[in-house]
């Protein structure tokens, strides 16, 4: 899988290089086609590090991380970490943050869990209270219910960076954790596994009502959209691509977590027959599972310039989207002919 986004209907691309160094260049790349951001993400490497190189090897790009897993981490080391970046790349920096789910917090990183969208909020709270008193120096005194940060000496403060604050952006699938996002992100990350129905009929009217209880405009809110993309050259490089993809969505379907949409769509009963089948190992009868009308929900697939408009006329709920590739490696070339098209040149 490979990822990149668009600039009108922003357009971002997404840093898949197994290397600090490698992402780097991959952002310089995605700067030269006129993509909006990179985004790096937190698998099997540091998610801040690579963006630390792309800053220096950039000037223009936004740099992101999309995403940084929060509950890994308290607020102020990630606050400092997002500190310092906003600085190194002169106010290009987007800190994006998202829950993970229980096992890999308690079990691999053995911190705590419990209530997810209320410890988010606070999170997103305690991380700007950090902020506020970097930048004036005044008594730092967040109290809450999981987070309390009372102290912060001058050895301790980095000090004024004499730019905005990096904007915050979280991830969300459930409609309590999308309301949150909706009263206090500055960005909502959608997860790939959607459809275009499904985000205006549910998630994005729960993220509505969690603007209005918090006294904002939804128009605040940053919608990005990771889109599955199953592109190619020809018929052949499509299908190889649309059937990695349902392997994708196979895994995605299997979470209890994702059922909403297939339920919105009349798939119920798929989701406890995928989750079933993984816990057996059997990943090529669940690829089996996900028919084209499915896959067609939830993939964006066909040549580069089919794949660039379907993008521009599918995710009109969003304002930017991030091109997540699976199948072949697209060329430079082609992505930049599918950027072009969702922008509609």
């Amino acid at each position: 899988m490979n990822t990149t986004e668009t600039a009108q209907h922003r357009i971002d691309g997404a840093t898949t290089a197994s290397t600090p160094g490698g992402c780097a260049d991959e952002a310089a790349q995605f700067e030269e086609m006129g993509l909006s951001a990179a985004w790096s993400f937190e698998a099997s490497h540091d998610p801040f590090l690579p963006l630390a190189l792309a800053a220096e090897r950039t000037e223009n790009i936004e740099l992101g991380t999309a995403i940084a897993v929060a509950f890994a981490r308290n607020p102020m080391t990630c606050a400092v970490t997002a500190w310092d970046l906003q600085r190194h790349s002169g106010g290009r920096f987007i800190l994006g943050l998202g829950t993970q789910i229980k096992p890999h917090i308690t079990k691999r990183y053995s911190e705590q869990w419990s209530r997810p969208a209320e410890r988010m909020r606070e999170y997103i709270e305690a991380v700007r209270a950090i902020w506020h008193t970097f930048e004036t120096g005044e008594r730092l005194n967040h109290r809450g219910e999981f987070y309390t940060h009372t102290l912060m000496t001058p050895f301790f403060n980095p000090g004024p960076i004499g730019m905005a604050q990096p904007a915050i952006y979280v991830a969300g699938v459930g409609p309590r954790m999308v309301e949150v996002i909706g009263a206090t992100a500055d960005g909502f990350f959608v997860h790939p596994f959607h459809t275009a129905q499904f985000m205006t009929d549910v998630t994005l009217p729960a993220m509505a009502a969690g603007a209005e209880s918090a006294g904002r405009d939804v128009g605040e809110v940053t919608v990005a959209c990771l889109t599955i993309v199953a592109m190619g050259e020809n018929d052949e490089q499509i299908d190889k691509a649309r059937r990695s993809a349902a392997g994708q969505l196979a895994f995605y379907g299997s979470t209890p977590a994702y059922a909403g949409a297939l339920d919105h769509h009349g798939y119920g009963e798929l989701q406890p027959r995928l989750n079933t089948l993984s816990k057996q190992g059997d990943w090529r009868e669940m690829s089996d599972l996900i028919d084209d009308d499915l896959l067609d929900l939830v993939v964006v697939s066909g040549t580069p310039s089919e794949v660039g408009a379907r993008v521009a006329e599918r995710n009109t709920f969003a304002d930017r989207t991030t091109m997540m590739f699976y199948g072949p490696t697209p060329t430079n070339d082609a992505i930049a002919e599918a950027v072009a098209a969702a922008n509609g040149a």
